[in-house]
């Protein structure tokens, strides 16, 4: 077994790798320390060897007495009640990714610090703004195509949510774009959902719109309704202090005119 940490958002994740193909995955998609510490937020056993190649993304929850149960062909997880261990047995290194989208997204909504949003994010000039979108409307293009501004995230952005404010951490949860990690947050200053077109405008949204809009972006697997409320009451709170807008864009960086 090998032990070591990370942080993610503001959170000291300890994780426990019985697997030397995962460690060597790990090491290269999280900053990682090997120094012990002795305040964890979040402690990950991670297994290699359950189930088969990936199917689809339909995920079964059951619940016991001690844990909730996640389980999808080629993935298991199990967490304690208060999200604070998990347990992942995963099939490869894409399995494994997911498992551990799953197990954060589930740990920051259970502890209301925030969400993890299905978009790209990127920071200009010390804000950050977020590009959401359904699978191929361009999220990982928008982020290529605003380099050289530091990149936040290309598929998973982290978002901390408080009534102070919302700010985006670097995330770790990369798809295509591997870049240098960035360490300084930034305050979330707008939400753009990407439609591309032959126009390029921004029209803002109602909040009604917005929160619809928000709602399924959010990786969340919905298992408990006291749960889904928090995540409600979360996505209302991003749309109250945050505008969010559609934004019609061609595939060049013109869009940025709008935004700055």
């Amino acid at each position: 077994m090998k032990t070591s940490y990370t942080i993610i958002g503001e959170h000291l994740v300890s994780i426990q790798s019985f697997s030397g193909r995962f460690t060597s995955w790990l090491k290269e998609q999280f900053q990682i320390n090997e120094s012990p510490s002795p305040s964890v937020d979040l402690t990950l056993q991670i297994h290699e060897g359950y189930g088969s190649p990936f199917v689809d993304y339909q995920v079964k929850i059951s619940n016991t007495a001690k844990h909730i149960i996640y389980r999808r062909a080629d993935y298991l997880l199990k967490v304690n009640l208060d999200y604070r261990q998990a347990e992942i047995h995963a099939y490869d290194d894409l399995a494994l990714k997911h498992a551990l989208n799953n197990v954060y997204s589930a740990f920051i909504v259970y502890h209301r610090w925030g969400l993890l949003v299905h978009s790209s994010c990127v920071d200009h000039q010390g804000k950050a703004f977020l590009f959401a979108g359904p699978s191929g409307a361009g999220k990982s293009t928008v982020a290529r195509l605003s380099a050289p501004r530091p990149l936040l995230s290309d598929e998973a952005t982290l978002v901390k949510i408080t009534e102070s404010g919302i700010t985006v951490f670097d995330s770790p949860f990369r798809s295509e774009l591997k870049t240098p990690h960035f360490s300084p947050s930034c305050p979330l200053s707008g939400v753009y959902l990407l439609h591309q077109s032959l126009d390029v405008k921004t029209t803002l949204l109602s909040r009604s719109d917005a929160l619809l809009n928000i709602m399924d972006k959010i990786f969340y697997w919905s298992h408990d309704s006291s749960e889904t409320m928090k995540l409600f009451h979360l996505c209302k709170l991003l749309v109250e202090k945050v505008p969010v807008y559609r934004m019609d864009f061609q595939k060049n960086n013109s869009f940025w005119e709008l935004i700055s």
